[in-house]
């Protein structure tokens, strides 16, 4: 059943009412106290028991799966997981836990530093997460004999991330895009982050993110560096950048995807902005735009991790497998609306939602990707000073 047919619910729905609620926003990250435990693959030893035991215990972010008004024991159903369940006959576990990758760290890292199990076969973080656990050891390395679908149908752009270069340890679940929203009810287009950033009748009228990877992706390439390699030097002329347009009042708050209510409502004229977050609006309120800026495009994934001492492996990678049949990742995408990362989908759209098919921020096309940029990674260190250093700019 299409999660868009009258007797279902979709994500868009969902948006909306963690908006009203003040709900949905990402934390700033916090310090993770002291440096995390590094493991290896001949220290840590993970037994896979998957043979006998038909189970998985899958945590994901809210919102980030296909949901049913149907109800069967008083839990939601989730169609394209009960149709692996039913094919596989692997009983899923399945819990929106995942609420900010900072938070999920404090929560599993003091069993994975120690080698122990965290209750979990497989997780969703966000790119830069995802590879500080893979840097530290504590991601188990994937069988792609059994991932074959992944194989064929993962997009180019997606393959080679630099921190998993083969995929060895990592698959997208979705993928998204950061750039530029604005309310054309509030504001004549918006066509750059140095517009968003500058332009007089934007003054207190706009958000960003408070996300430090987005952010400063864009802080970066306006003093000309580049985001996925650049030195401390370009770093601080950055952060002066965005302490510049602190001070001036140009930006009115840092927010997670709380800023939908006020994008939505013309409370504020333009924004940084996630593309899921855009398509859910732009379906009750035309006058929601998203741009492309000038200086390009953030481009992030989502990915399914298993961590070591997770004993189900070979049933997590049957469910990443699932995951990458055109047909199952249309499903998913039409109701989570974020980038589909499996090639053929959009194909498999034409029967699933018509409407969704020529939908760029779903499936953008060549030269859109072409113009993404991802940030640099890095190490456990780095990472602590550079959040520090941001969280200070922007007032946390």
């Amino acid at each position: 059943m299409s999660p868009r047919t009258p007797t279902a619910i979709s994500r868009r729905t969902m948006l909306r009412g963690m908006s009203a609620l003040g709900l949905g926003g990402t934390g700033l990250l916090a310090a993770c106290g002291t440096p995390a435990a590094k493991q290896t693959e001949q220290e840590c030893v993970s037994t896979d028991t998957s043979g006998t035991e038909k189970t998985l215990r899958f945590s994901n972010w809210p919102s980030y799966m296909d949901e049913s008004e149907e109800k069967v024991n008083g839990k939601t159903v989730l169609p394209t997981l009960a149709a692996f369940e039913k094919k596989s006959g692997i009983k899923v576990t399945y819990t929106a836990d995942v609420n900010d990758n900072a938070e999920f760290y404090a929560k599993v890292k003091d069993q994975l530093g120690a080698c122990q199990p965290t209750g979990r076969d497989i997780f969703v973080l966000t790119d830069w997460m995802a590879a500080r656990m893979i840097s530290l050891g504590w991601i188990q390395k994937l069988d792609h004999a059994k991932i074959p679908n992944v194989d064929a149908n993962l997009l180019a752009s997606l393959k080679a991330p630099s921190w998993d270069p083969n995929r060895d340890h990592s698959v997208p679940w979705q993928a998204g895009l950061t750039g530029i929203a604005y309310n054309a009810k509030a504001t004549r287009e918006v066509k750059s982050m140095a517009d968003l950033l500058t332009r007089p009748d934007l003054k207190g009228k706009i958000t960003m993110l408070s996300e430090m990877r987005d952010t400063m992706l864009f802080m970066l390439r306006l003093v000309g560096a580049d985001p996925s390699n650049f030195t401390d030097e370009q770093w601080n002329q950055a952060l002066e950048k965005l302490e510049g347009y602190v001070a001036s009042s140009q930006i009115r708050r840092f927010t997670g995807n709380d800023y939908i209510q006020d994008l939505n409502a013309g409370n504020i004229a333009a924004c940084e902005a996630w593309s899921g977050d855009v398509i859910a609006l732009q379906a009750d309120n035309p006058n929601i735009k998203f741009v492309v800026p000038e200086e390009g495009l953030g481009l992030w994934a989502d990915n399914m991790l298993v961590p070591n001492k997770a004993t189900h492996k070979a049933n997590a990678e049957a469910v990443m497998d699932h995951y990458y049949d055109p047909q199952v990742a249309a499903t998913l995408a039409a109701w989570v609306n974020f980038i589909c990362p499996v090639q053929g989908a959009q194909q498999a759209m034409e029967k699933i939602d018509p409407e969704l098919v020529d939908s760029p921020l779903i499936f953008p096309d060549q030269p859109t990707l072409s113009k993404a940029i991802a940030f640099m990674p890095l190490d456990e260190a780095k990472a602590k000073l550079y959040e520090s250093d941001f969280n200070k700019a922007i007032g946390g």
